[in-house]
């Protein structure tokens, strides 16, 4: 690995600390720009009497002042106490933990499928610009681009789980049958299969747009036609010299976009009924689950840095030219 490399991957680490401090600073802040008392907000929709409300200003350390209570918290953060759910009964980290390879599963699934086909479809349209199959391709992933992929959803479950039956309506397995082996898997397939289409129509889009845009470009170039000239086919100039150079943005910007869809998955797990963080996020919304609500968006927000951490360190490594100041 070059040194120049090897300092960014270095510095990017250091980096990120102050950006999860960052984090944690937002998460205790909420609290206390929500309006009225917070020790009322924490007790939800409840009547409760002074005696309780004392005593969660007591547990959450709510009497102390301002920066004694920042301190507390982020105590208790690094060591792993996110807190306690008022509607699960249940530590706040344990809780997104059971529910978090879930929804990794989901975003992880999307983002591979709608990255390799879009890149795979650009690389294909991009040897012929504006012809009829670069026209079909961009107007479909255009389509699924612009429609809002809660609508898709609910489409795909009319069609195909209402009507033809071929799909389950929500969940990640059979109620009514158990499965196990390889029929287990099939089963999380079944389930998993038109959230991941509706996820990955969106998505699809963009890596096909910024793919085919760059490889244009890139086809243009005098190191493509000196390629050529030394007698390489039109596939080992598309796809060793071409592609290559097309994918160092398209994964900066992909990098970018886990967090939309982390944000997204709240629709998609909402609408399939999916056991992911999404579901658990919209559940705490409904019920006010205050720390359930900072613990996930601390969990997520750190995830998504350490996703832009990983996607700026393929980029330095697929082309160490790039110089990060």
């Amino acid at each position: 690995m070059h040194k120049q490399t090897g300092y960014f991957i270095f510095r990017r680490f250091v980096e990120i600390i102050p950006l999860i401090l960052g984090v944690i600073v937002i998460n205790f802040s909420l609290i206390h720009l929500a309006p009225g008392d917070p020790a009322m907000v924490l007790a939800g929709e409840f009547q409760a009497g002074p005696e309780v409300l004392q005593q969660l200003r007591e547990e959450f350390g709510l009497d102390k002042p301002l920066y004694e209570q920042f301190i507390v918290y982020l105590r208790k953060v690094f060591t792993g106490d996110l807190g306690y759910s008022y509607r699960y009964r249940a530590p706040v980290l344990r809780l997104i933990m059971s529910r978090l390879p879930n929804t990794l599963m989901l975003i992880a699934v999307s983002f591979v499928l709608s990255f390799l086909m879009g890149v795979a479809l650009a690389a294909f349209a991009s040897k012929k610009p504006n012809s009829l199959l670069d026209n079909s391709i961009s107007s479909f992933s255009m389509i699924g681009y612009c429609l809002p992929m809660f609508w898709t959803g609910m489409m795909l479950l009319t069609i195909f789980s209402l009507r033809l039956e071929w799909f389950p309506s929500g969940g990640m397995q059979s109620l009514k049958t158990e499965f196990s082996g390889i029929y287990s898997m099939l089963d999380l397939v079944r389930h998993l299969f038109l959230p991941t289409v509706t996820f990955s129509a969106f998505f699809l889009a963009v890596s096909y747009r910024l793919t085919r845009a760059k490889m244009i470009e890139i086809l243009r170039e005098d190191f493509i036609t000196t390629a050529r000239s030394k007698g390489l086919t039109e596939n080992e100039v598309l796809f060793r010299h071409a592609l290559k150079n097309s994918l160092v943005p398209v994964i900066a910007v992909m990098g970018l976009n886990l967090g939309v869809m982390v944000g997204g998955s709240v629709t998609i797990e909402t609408v399939f009924s999916w056991p992911g963080i999404g579901r658990l996020m919209y559940d705490s919304i409904l019920s006010r689950d205050y720390p359930m609500l900072l613990g996930i968006f601390i969990i997520v927000s750190i995830g998504v840095i350490l996703a832009n951490l990983v996607a700026d360190i393929i980029t330095v490594i697929l082309d160490p030219r790039i110089e990060y100041r």
